[in-house]
């Protein structure tokens, strides 16, 4: 089995003095584990100058796509890492999902409005990576064995010398967020998605709006400034071409595939952070407490049981943590995990396929509750609640799932709140959550914002 060179770095714990140096090339990306505060990430992992980029073609299935991905890790060939080195990548492909993606997986109706232009899918095939592990403090260049190297010398003597200076376009808002749905029409939707609950057809129904800006200067400063206020596990910039960018600072992992062991840990269930630690160890207890909230989550719990079962051995799936407490800057969150053995038969992208988009941000069941929300949300999410993921040429694969998240494009900066509507949800209180969950976003970005004017 052909072996990937590793080369090892001065240890940096902030990714952005290594992607610095690349995040201008064609196809830069970062996954970002959020260090030093977050609690779940272990690995930063960024890349550039794929080989190739895919994209789905106009009228092209989830399947057909899924199966152009295997072929382009096929041709760039398995590879392990050397002995003794435990890293989570050998080379493949990075890249996101949108949840409109989801449109090529299921049939679904089509009257959200698509105004941001943005792809289903783009993925790029790597065949280095630079990875630092915030566990045993490395950082090391990996070179799967089909780099030329002359190309493997570049990149290193990239990486080796000093940083150059300049940060680029200093980022700013041109005005305040702005949110799309006013609170009467969000009150409608909600009492819209209760009378389809009380009727039979679901159960639950993830419902999210949008907030937007116009903006000038460079994305990565506001992915610094936003890492800097909420460091998160499954955090993540990617370039995307014309100069616009996703930056997403998600708390969720959607599915982790490690030497053939699953696990997704789908996140139902809000509290914001207290004013001091007494008002905070409140709402993380009234949070644990919560009769409807424990049943959202397990509501989700069950479907993605259903979807793991898909592409995992028989008898494998396990739900062996339920209603966990995750603590980030803005909120409390109520997490669970699920696990599984993928099928001899089946790889990660057979069970991606059998699972996205993720349910805890969907509803449930499912395809009724993805109608609904296409129904009754007014434009398409675009990234949002889709997913960015890594997947080698081992079968080695991680996700998450893109809350949390935005889109800079065309001078205008995109961002999302949501939450799952049961029966006994009340509008106002949903209406609020959707804010919470996003305003530490909003408001350091508006900070930004009002010094430019200053």
């Amino acid at each position: 089995m052909p072996t990937c060179l590793v080369h090892p770095l001065p240890y940096q714990a902030d990714p952005a003095v290594y992607f610095q140096r690349v995040r201008q090339a064609p196809g830069a990306v970062l996954l970002d584990a959020g260090r030093p505060a977050a609690t779940r990430g272990r690995y930063d992992l960024l890349s550039a100058w794929p080989l190739a980029a895919l994209a789905p073609l106009p009228e092209e299935t989830g399947a057909a796509f899924f199966g152009r991905l295997r072929e382009q890790l096929s041709s760039l060939g398995r590879a392990e890492l050397p002995a003794g080195i435990d890293l989570p990548f050998a080379g493949g492909l990075l890249g996101y999902l949108a949840y409109d993606f989801g449109r090529r997986i299921e049939v679904l109706p089509d009257q959200a409005r698509d105004d941001l232009g943005l792809g289903d899918a783009l993925f790029g095939l790597y065949a280095w990576a630079l990875i630092s592990d915030h566990q045993a403090r490395t950082s090391q260049l990996v070179f799967h064995p089909g780099l030329p190297g002359a190309e493997q010398a570049r990149l290193l003597a990239l990486f080796e010398r000093p940083p150059a200076d300049g940060d680029g376009a200093p980022f700013a808002l041109l005005a305040p967020f702005q949110a799309a749905i006013e609170p009467p029409r969000y009150a409608e939707a909600i009492a819209r998605i209760q009378a389809y609950i009380a009727s039979g057809d679901c159960y639950q129904v993830n419902y999210a709006q949008r907030f937007q800006a116009g903006y000038q200067g460079d994305p990565w400063q506001a992915y610094g400034a936003l890492r800097g206020a909420c460091p998160t596990p499954f955090s993540g910039y990617l370039s995307l071409p014309g100069g616009g960018a996703l930056l997403s600072l998600s708390p969720e992992r959607f599915i982790r595939v490690s030497g053939g062991q699953v696990e997704t840990r789908p996140i139902k269930g809000t509290q914001p952070r207290g004013r001091d630690e007494q008002e905070d160890a409140h709402n993380a207890q009234v949070l644990l407490a919560s009769t409807k909230d424990r049943a959202e989550n397990l509501m989700i719990v069950d479907l993605l049981r259903n979807d793991l079962g898909r592409s995992c051995r028989i008898g494998s799936v396990r739900v062996p943590e339920l209603f966990a407490l995750e603590s980030y800057p803005n909120v409390h969150h109520l997490v669970s995990a699920v696990t599984g053995e993928l099928a001899a038969d089946k790889d990660a992208l057979d069970l991606l396929l059998g699972a996205f988009p993720g349910g805890s941000i969907t509803g449930a069941p499912k395809i009724r509750a993805m109608q609904i929300i296409d129904e009754l949300e007014p434009t398409r999410r675009g990234p949002y609640c889709g997913s960015l993921l890594y997947l080698d040429v081992r079968g080695e694969m991680d996700s998450s799932i893109a809350i949390r998240s935005l889109l800079a494009k065309d001078g205008v900066i995109s961002c999302w709140g949501g939450g799952g509507i049961v029966a006994d949800s009340a509008w106002q209180a949903e209406y609020q959550e959707s804010i919470t969950k996003v305003q530490v976003l909003l408001s350091t970005l508006e900070q930004g914002c009002l010094q430019a004017k200053l």
